[in-house]
């Protein structure tokens, strides 16, 4: 009864709607999202992706991050990198945001 009892807190602390779905934070000072990750009888809150970052979720940017940090991924659920991977770099997630102007040049061209 613990685990349902403290999975019910964390759930209404934070606000989330469930179990492993994230929520973007907008207001936390360091990171862009949360979720209550849950494997078996064990929890963790995990807060994933860096506030102070811009949004080039660009295919070459993806295709970076994917390779950072496959072994981080490949942890599975229980780790930042697997939410990361899925709600913040999903090419088919409804965060369509292009780069900003800063992180568009294409070096080796000349405008």
């Amino acid at each position: 009864m613990a685990h349902l009892e403290r999975k019910k807190r964390l759930l209404k602390k934070y606000g989330l709607k469930g179990v492993n779905k994230p929520k973007m934070t907008p207001k936390h000072k360091t990171k862009k999202a949360i979720v209550l990750s849950q494997s078996g009888h064990k929890l963790k809150l995990i807060r994933f992706g860096s506030q102070g970052m811009g949004h080039n979720y660009s295919a070459a940017a993806r295709k970076s991050f994917k390779a950072r940090h496959r072994k981080n991924i490949a942890r599975g659920k229980m780790s930042a990198a697997f939410w990361a991977d899925k709600f913040l770099w999903n090419p088919r997630s409804s965060r369509k945001k292009n780069p900003p102007k800063s992180q568009k040049q294409v070096f080796g061209r000349k405008k």
